[in-house]
């Protein structure tokens, strides 16, 4: 083995080491599931650099005055495609390397300039936002720096910075969340030079333009190959990669999502990222980090909103009021308001911990993740309820009868698809509320004799006495905590202390389904999604005072408004919170369970007859 091999052994491996220490980092989505009230982890909030700041800002005015005299957004949607000179304009700005490092020939922005620039193209255009955000968070770029080798990095980030459009391959057919069940292969070859893959992937963003790609396919063990899934550098120009077709969606209409084909693609080993088998782990860390990507676009959408709201409830009078008075509209307009400051509030903090590196945020990123598309989703709904019919107009017909282009039914077209992208809210229930109950069972075990089935951990804890005698005081009544006023947040310290209680009643809550349900929780898919749900929602209490803080520090002079929208939204969440506690032990859910195995084996089917199905009958799935 060379010199230059055993270095490059040895700094893989030291990356390797680095990536699983930031695992083990402090987290306060961590602490916060296991009732632990950590605001030191997120106050004070870490400031920008002078340097950071002024190149961010400078990238802004250069994309806002791009976006200005260079994209019509009703081009887009009108031709369902994002135009040439536009594609060329982004590349020139650099766009494509906002989180590129200089060294590496990109922008080199911090995330939360990144995150301020992604959300100022998707208010332009959403289909500006996720080509941006689908090419840097989950397409080469972030695999690459995070697990590529150094001459895989000199080699394909200036391209990736500059000219070349990437894409992330992992879904098939017949594999969605379930990756696992992949069946691309990459068969070595008999000289061990190259692999040969083989395979057809779904939903590739970027996909039908795209000039390299990152593909997830599985080696065969064998003699001197680990196998498993690994991850590929492939370029779109090589032998045997074909789009086999675009794909066309409700909303996002200027995307370029593909079918893409790889028929004996010959790739050479060097082009294999990281080792064999670690191309599951490697999606789930670019996954993990690319996911505040999304909690952007949906704050900026919900910001845009309450534009529109504000002076659409001002200008239009109905009954010799301005509609905006109304009582109806202004519940929702207050609503926007609120949820705007609080998805901003999230996204702000998760950003900043981001950019520390201190923290381990795969939580809060994924908590930030589901709360935005929902909240989001929420937001744009209530948007086209306040514009009325105008809501459910097209801006392109709006603007053909004289009036502002308000592309309020495109808004919630394009927010729809953010509760399905990059982890639908099912699968980030399921993602978060594994990790939650997982971090009960750790600090359980300190307490009860070890290799215990988990089934009888409760069991084995209440007979040892322990859990009651260290666990539970802590959690039901603050025993052995510092209680704290939180007084340096004035008014806002009442909600502090509500999330402060509230976590200590999420983690007794999670300890109670545990003990009732046993290794039976995970089947329990509603109840965790309820406990993830109060999760999201005392995180984003605590990331809304804050940013209120924060800002009031930036900007003295708007210190009232500040304060004034951290209010209305953590009043919002507070009657949320509430609900969601209600609704762990009072429902309906095993009722809900069981009538829909009833659908699924046919016992209502007779109420279908009187139905003409347009689709034709037979299977879903295609062959």
């Amino acid at each position: 083995m060379s010199t230059k091999q055993v270095s490059e052994k040895e700094a893989r491996q030291v990356a390797e080491a680095a990536r699983e220490a930031e695992w083990k980092l402090p987290s306060f989505g961590k602490e916060l599931f296991l009732g632990n009230f950590r605001l030191d982890l997120i106050h004070p909030q870490p400031k920008l650099s002078a340097e950071a700041t002024e190149k961010g800002e400078r990238f802004l005015a250069e994309l806002r005055t791009f976006l200005e005299n260079k994209v019509d957004p009703l081009q887009i949607e009108r031709d369902a495609k994002i135009p040439d000179d536009v594609v060329e304009g982004l590349k020139e700005l650099g766009a494509l390397g906002m989180k590129i490092p200089t060294e590496y020939g990109g922008l080199g922005l911090s995330q939360v300039y990144y995150n301020k620039a992604l959300a100022l193209a998707g208010v332009w255009h959403s289909a500006l936002s996720t080509l941006l955000s689908a090419h840097q968070s989950i397409g080469l770029p972030q695999p690459l720096m995070l697990f590529g080798s150094e001459e895989q990095k000199r080699e394909w980030l200036p391209k990736v910075a500059r000219t070349h459009i990437s894409a992330f391959l992992l879904t098939e057919p017949d594999v969605g969340s379930d990756p696992a069940r992949l069946s691309a292969t990459a068969v070595p070859t008999d000289d061990g030079s190259a692999y040969v893959i083989n395979g057809k992937k779904l939903w590739a963003t970027n996909g039908a333009v795209a000039d390299v790609v990152v593909i997830m396919a599985v080696i065969p063990k064998s003699d001197g190959h680990k196998g498993g899934i690994s991850a590929f550098i492939v370029p779109c120009d090589a032998s045997g990669v074909s789009v086999e077709r675009r794909n066309a969606f409700m909303g996002l209409r200027g995307i370029e999502n593909s079918v893409t084909v790889f028929n004996d693609v010959r790739v050479p080993k060097e082009n294999l990222i990281g080792k064999e088998g670690a191309g599951l782990k490697i999606a789930l860390t670019t996954l993990n980090t690319g996911r505040l990507s999304l909690p952007a676009i949906c704050a900026s959408q919900a910001k845009y909103a309450l534009k529109i709201a504000r002076e659409w409830g001002g200008e239009r009078v109905q009954w010799g009021v301005p509609v905006g008075k109304h009582d109806a509209i202004a519940q929702k307009t207050a609503f926007l308001a609120g949820t705007a400051f609080g998805l901003e509030a999230m996204l702000d903090v998760s950003s900043r911990l981001a950019d520390e590196k201190r923290n381990d945020i795969r939580i809060e990123a994924a908590l930030a993740k589901l709360y935005g598309s929902e909240m989001g989703w929420k937001a744009m709904d209530e948007l086209v309820q306040i514009r009325g019919g105008r809501g459910y107009e097209t801006a392109e017909s709006l603007k053909a009868r004289g009036e502002k282009a308000i592309p309020a039914e495109q808004m919630l077209r394009d927010m729809r698809i953010n509760r399905i992208f990059e982890g639908s809210t099912e699968i980030m229930h399921l993602l978060i509320a594994r990790e939650a109950v997982d971090q009960h069972l750790s600090v359980a075990g300190d307490i009860i004799e070890p290799d215990v089935p988990i089934g009888d951990k409760a069991k084995t804890a209440v007979k040892a006495g322990g859990f009651y005698a260290k666990w539970l005081p802590k959690l039901a009544l603050g025993q052995g905590t510092t209680p704290s006023s939180y007084a340096e947040f004035g008014e806002l310290a009442k909600h502090l202390r509500f999330a402060e209680r509230n976590c200590r009643k999420l983690a007794r809550s999670t300890f109670y389904g545990m003990s009732r349900w046993q290794g039976k929780l995970e089947k329990k898919q509603t109840f965790l999604g309820r406990i993830v749900d109060v999760g999201a929602e005392l995180y984003a209490i605590a990331s809304a005072c804050v940013y209120a803080q924060t800002l009031q520090n930036e900007d003295p002079a708007n210190a009232a408004q500040y304060a004034e929208l951290a209010d209305l939204f953590c009043n919002q969440a507070r009657r949320r919170v509430d609900r969601l506690f209600h609704d762990l032990w009072f429902n309906d859910d095993d009722d809900n369970y069981q009538a829909a195995l009833k659908v699924l084996d046919g016992r209502y089917r007779f109420f279908e007859a009187d139905l003409a199905d347009p689709a034709g009958e037979g299977p879903q799935l295609g062959s």
